[in-house]
C-alpha cells in the first residue's frame, strides 16, 4: 500500500556538473528549492561569490534542515555566511552538490522542512541521473 507520491513539485529527477533537473526541467544556474513547493534562483555562481546575504534569506519559511550543495567538491561555508542560520536555530549540512540533490531528495520526500541551497559551477561532462 502507498501513502505517498514518489515525486513532490521540488523533486531532483537528475543532475550533472553544471546543471539539474526539477521534475525534468533542466535549470544551469544556482538554486534555492524548498520542500513546500517553491524555488528560485540563486544570485551566484561560484562558491567565491558567496557571502551572509546569500545565506540569510533561507531562514524563511523556518525550515528544520538547509542542505547546502557547495558545487562540484566540498567547501564549507565561513562561519560569518551562515551565523543567521545559526542564530535562528536552523542546522545546515554541507556537501557536494551532487550529494546535496540526493539528501534533499530523501529529506523533502519524508515531508520535512528542508531547503536545499545549490551551488552550480560552470562545467562540463557526463550527466548522472538520479535512481
Amino acid at each position: 500500500m502507498k501513502f505517498q507520491a514518489d515525486q513532490f513539485g521540488t523533486a531532483i529527477t537528475a543532475h550533472g556538473p553544471g546543471w539539474i533537473e526539477v521534475l525534468g526541467e533542466r535549470v544551469s544556474h544556482s538554486l534555492v528549492l524548498r520542500s513546500d513547493g517553491e524555488r528560485s534562483a540563486w544570485a551566484c555562481s561560484g562558491f567565491d561569490e558567496l557571502s551572509p546575504a546569500h545565506f540569510a534569506p533561507l531562514i524563511e519559511g523556518t525550515p528544520e534542515l538547509v542542505v547546502f550543495g557547495s558545487g562540484e567538491r566540498l567547501r564549507f561555508p565561513k562561519p560569518a555566511w551562515i551565523r543567521a542560520l545559526v542564530e535562528a536555530g536552523i542546522g545546515i549540512e554541507t556537501m557536494d552538490t551532487p550529494a546535496a540533490c540526493r539528501t534533499y531528495n530523501i529529506l523533502a520526500g519524508e515531508g520535512r522542512r528542508v531547503v536545499a541551497a545549490l551551488l552550480l559551477e560552470t562545467g562540463a561532462s557526463t550527466p548522472d541521473r538520479l535512481k
